[in-house]
């Protein structure tokens, strides 16, 4: 019983070949494409207006500098919010409940905010690992601590990600497999527990849509201490 509800994370395959790809690079398939034409259709007229709201949200309070990462980070926001709607249809793969993918994702764009923070303005970098008026004795045990935190990020962001998700995908597996095993023994309590899974999976979609934005808006967050 209990592996039976962690298979849901593992990826399918078909023929022996894992679909662990096919779920990632079919949300891209979703995008319109761009056009020469001087007016777009409908789906890309609305994508770019939605791109460009995400755009203006995140970086409305970050330096004019830091604005040439825009289109990166709006990118991460669309694909990261595609894919984790996509895993909420029956008989679909969440690639973002693997923690691996989703270091992979946190790892390069904290580091990226790091180096772009020492290499502009490494003064004002390194100052945020000493907070201004510490006493002495406290210098040497704030500088480990700050490290720590500072290192710690990017697995916080990971770990964030996967927990809200992976936790939402097996309670919706639980509320079902209560449903249908009570469904021909007590029909009252299967439609009360339907009832409740239905406002769960409204909820799992919110959070779905909620840990994609707040993902990239801690990323902001660092790009916006280091610019």
């Amino acid at each position: 019983m209990n592996l039976s509800l962690f298979d849901q994370f593992a990826s399918s395959t078909l023929l022996g070949m894992p679909l662990f790809a096919v779920a990632l690079l079919f949300p891209a398939l979703l995008l319109s494409p761009p056009t020469t034409r001087l007016v777009g259709n409908r789906l890309f007229s609305t994508q770019a207006w939605i791109f460009v709201k995400l755009a203006n949200q995140f970086f409305s309070q970050i330096k004019y500098t830091a604005h040439k990462w825009a289109f990166l980070f709006t990118a991460l926001i669309a694909y990261l919010l595609m894919i984790n709607l996509l895993g909420l249809l029956p008989y679909t793969f969440t690639p973002t409940t693997q923690l691996s993918l989703n270091m992979s994702f946190a790892v390069p764009f904290w580091l990226m905010t790091v180096i772009l923070g020492m290499r502009n303005q490494p003064t004002k970098s390194l100052a945020h690992l000493l907070p201004e008026g510490t006493p002495t004795l406290l210098i040497p045990a704030l500088i480990i601590i700050e490290t720590i935190s500072l290192f710690i990020r990017p697995l916080a962001l990971g770990v964030r990600l996967t927990a809200n998700l992976t936790a939402g995908h097996l309670l919706i597996q639980l509320f079902a497999l209560a449903a249908f095993a009570l469904l021909s023994i007590m029909p009252l309590i299967s439609t009360i527990v339907i009832s409740v899974l239905f406002l769960l999976t409204v909820l799992e979609v919110a959070v779905a849509m909620i840990q994609a934005y707040v993902f990239v808006l801690l990323l902001t967050l660092y790009l916006q201490e280091n610019t």
